[in-house]
């Protein structure tokens, strides 16, 4: 009678734990599911593409004369002095110089390169007044900011005006170097035709170099024959660089004079630092590698780092930049756009209460792609659910992944 019992009762058990099991199983499971929390501080709203380096001022050195070039003895990254270094030399035909239409298109050059040398002047002046007014609220500002009568972000902005005057008078002034140098080209061909031309005499035109930098190309280096005009050789400054952006044009209308630039992919271990100097306000055509035709607009770009952090970089370098165009507050809430998903008209996140997911609606504020602001909905202790599936709804059972 006791076995009998007993058996019973061991089998009940038995059946009550297979039983429990199979309820168990059909019992809905909590759903495994990534979570993020809002974060405190400013977002950057940037415009991101692909730029391309290269020297502010390009310098390409022509034939004055048409005769017989010597071989060029410069090679690529051979350094130029101002003055000093010959570039080439031309021993001029005497046909080319001894006719009238010659005498004549000689004397228009110099007429020209005149008239070029005043407009460099005058935009010499021009800058040098705007670096002088750079230079008074530059002035200003240290004195506000040291009282901490003035933000961060307006300092920033004097100092950035006060380095971009700074630039623009250095470029005046090169361009100015140039223009005389023209002058003293045109000049000298019309001393040559002026002189009695004697075939037994091997006078040679020097062409010096008008610029103190290096040679960036060499367009003819052998001996020959060259008309009037041609190209012989380009020279730069290789640490007066600056970046070409080219945005859409959408993008472009977004984009201000003055706005930070953040340099990566370009080489070094650490990103540099740009500032917008101009958007260029004609745009062109661009064929994109999917063949869609774009609208594309050039933002000119100066470099805000010292030479010595970025002298790698050359001339037609590629670089990675992202120009920011506005920012949210320091104090702003912000959320991983993966969190936020569209019903109707209305933005909402999925948040966990208690192991349990709740669906809140957000007013969501600016956003970079990565990141989007939130002004209400939601707070800082918040956990949300990251990527929300169809099968999260309101009041299912969450659990976050390890």
């Amino acid at each position: 009678m006791k076995r009998r019992v007993a058996g019973k009762v061991l089998w009940s058990i038995v059946l009550l734990g297979v039983g429990g099991f199979i309820i168990y199983g059909y019992l809905p499971q909590p759903i495994e599911v990534e979570t993020v929390t809002p974060t405190v501080g400013a977002i950057a709203i940037t415009v991101d593409d692909d730029g391309e380096t290269r020297i502010r001022e390009r310098y390409v050195l022509s034939a004055p004369v048409t005769g017989k070039m010597l071989r060029v003895e410069l090679h690529a990254g051979d350094p130029v002095t101002a003055g000093e270094t010959e570039i080439a030399r031309i021993q001029p035909s005497d046909l080319s110089l001894l006719d009238a239409r010659s005498r004549a298109e000689a004397q228009a050059r110099v007429r020209v390169a005149v008239a070029a040398y005043g407009q460099a002047s005058t935009t010499v002046q021009r800058a040098k007044e705007a670096l002088k007014l750079a230079e008074q609220d530059f002035e200003r500002a240290v004195k506000l900011r040291k009282s901490n009568a003035m933000a961060q972000a307006e300092y920033d902005a004097a100092e950035n005006r006060l380095r971009l005057a700074m630039a623009d008078v250095r470029s005046a002034e090169s361009a100015q170097r140039v223009a005389q140098y023209e002058i003293d080209q045109a000049e000298a061909t019309v001393r040559y035709i002026k002189a009695t031309y004697d075939p037994n005499d091997d006078n040679f035109f020097t062409i010096v170099s008008p610029f103190t930098g290096k040679v960036l190309e060499v367009h003819r280096e052998d001996s020959c024959i060259v008309a009037s005009g041609t190209a012989i050789a380009s020279i730069g400054d290789p640490s007066d660089l600056e970046l070409v952006i080219d945005v859409l044009s959408t993008d472009a209308v977004k984009v201000c004079s003055g706005d930070t630039v953040i340099i990566e992919h370009w080489g070094g271990e650490e990103p540099l630092d740009g500032v917008v100097r101009i958007v260029e306000p004609s745009a062109f055509l661009k064929i994109s590698a999917l063949g869609v035709e774009e609208k594309r607009v050039n933002v000119i770009v100066d470099f805000a780092d010292p030479f010595q952090d970025r002298d790698s970089l050359g001339d037609g370098f590629r670089v990675e930049a992202k120009i920011i165009v506005d920012e949210t507050s320091p104090e702003s809430l912000s959320v991983p756009t993966g969190t936020l998903f569209r019903q109707g008209e209305a933005w909402q996140v999925y948040r966990i209460v208690e192991g349990v997911a709740e669906l809140a609606t957000v007013e969501v504020g600016k956003t970079n792609g990565l990141r989007t602001e939130i002004l209400s909905g939601i707070t800082k202790s918040d956990r949300l659910i990251l990527h929300p599936t169809e099968s999260i709804q309101t009041g299912v059972q969450v659990v976050a992944k390890d």
